[in-house]
């Protein structure tokens, strides 16, 4: 166990509160302006007359860009500080999200959403560095699974609430209502987040920038937590692009709204992020990520049953195992690296929006194809490459 730096925020203390506070609320307002369009994408593919694949894409353009951004996010967050940075995202994203009643195209909603993505990168790695910075070892893996729980509830409240309003308002002015609750919890977050102690600030250098980055990419350890990242976010987000596409058709013929209630077991995926730090200290990194990825695959099995019940029975086992995978990858990347951590959560978080943007994409052919058991075969056999890609790790003589 690492023992505490100096001025590192203990468990259960007024500073650790405040941290959580902010920094859930920081996840949650990333994770609502990011996927409230993610019921909608049926609703975009009949109103643009575009494909499923096509439809998909006000979504993936937003990750990919979230992804390229990330890049870079974390070397200027080490010039402008961790703080002022999450701030200024934060605040862009809400101001983008209440311009989106001015985008009247399926081209200028493409181009709106790629804006979002952009400075969307300044929250996820910086508050993971954030976190890596200012929470000893005993608090960073509790810390960490709060934050995610934010992201979790962030991302259930953006799909529900964006299908909600979308019954009694145009989907442009249900994304500015959204815009508008994401101002004011980027004012809490703006009165609540300290200020870093343990931040060293660095002068901008683009080299510093490649050199560090490439200096991650020659860890095997980290690129192993890379690929976990890529193989279970794809599978992820494909599992949800995609399920609404199924229910909205015979013989479920459910409602946009109906629809978008599949999306409640997000609070299973915020309680499972929420406690994953004491099943570490438990049972250790290695059997708890082995287990959540069973527990990936068993849900997106189940859900090739038929009963409506098991469907979202299958859904919510998924959403738990990968919420719990999330929160161990990630705080192992912390834990891995051992210098200049801002740039390996980008490339941790690079990897993870990739495979969102690639194979939540690529989940639109399968789905026209094969319908949801190709859906479903795709799911799978991404989560058996990360059992490979986790024995790789796990064998290596420093995984812990």
């Amino acid at each position: 166990m690492p023992t505490p730096t100096e001025g590192q925020v203990r468990a259960g203390t007024s500073q650790f509160r405040r941290i959580n506070i902010a920094l859930f609320c920081a996840g949650f307002v990333s994770f609502v302006t990011l996927y409230d369009v993610q019921p909608l994408l049926p609703l975009f593919a009949l109103e643009f007359g575009v494909s499923p694949a096509i439809a998909s894409l006000p979504l993936s353009c937003a990750t990919v860009a979230l992804a390229l951004g990330m890049l870079v996010a974390g070397t200027v967050s080490e010039t402008l500080g961790r703080r002022p940075l999450m701030i200024l995202a934060l605040f862009l994203t809400s101001l983008l999200a209440l311009a989106t009643p001015f985008s009247h195209s399926f081209q200028s909603l493409l181009g709106l959403r790629l804006l979002q993505g952009l400075v969307l990168a300044g929250v996820p790695s910086v508050a993971m560095a954030y976190l890596g910075e200012e929470m000893d070892g005993q608090a960073i893996g509790h810390a960490m699974g709060l934050y995610i729980s934010g992201n979790a509830l962030g991302g259930m409240s953006g799909r529900i609430g964006s299908a909600l309003l979308c019954d009694y308002m145009p989907w442009h002015t249900a994304m500015a209502v959204i815009g508008v609750i994401s101002l004011v919890l980027s004012l809490v977050v703006l009165k609540t987040l300290p200020c870093s102690t343990n931040f060293r600030q660095r002068p901008f250098r683009f080299r510093y920038l490649f050199t560090s980055l490439l200096q991650h990419l020659r860890d095997p350890g980290l690129l192993c937590l890379f690929g976990l990242a890529f193989l279970t976010m794809g599978g992820f987000i494909s599992l949800y692009n995609y399920i609404g596409f199924r229910l909205l058709a015979a013989p479920y013929n459910l409602s946009q709204f109906q629809v978008s209630l599949i999306f409640l077991v997000y609070l299973l995926g915020s309680f499972s992020s929420g406690i994953v730090g004491r099943m570490i200290q438990r049972f250790g990194r290695p059997l708890m990520m082995r287990l959540t990825l069973s527990v990936m695959l068993i849900g997106t099995l189940i859900t090739l049953a038929e009963p409506l019940p098991l469907i979202v029975a299958g859904v919510g086992i998924f959403t738990c195992g990968f919420f719990t995978s999330h929160a161990i990858a990630s705080s192992w990347v912390g834990r891995r690296a051992r210098t200049a951590k801002a740039q390996a959560s980008s490339l941790y978080l690079f990897s993870y929006y990739l495979g969102s943007s690639i194979s939540g994409t690529m989940g639109g052919l399968f789905w026209m194809n094969f319908g949801w058991i190709g859906v479903a075969a795709m799911i799978a056999l991404l989560v058996v490459m990360a059992f490979g890609v986790t024995a790789l790790l796990l064998g290596m003589p420093t995984a812990e």
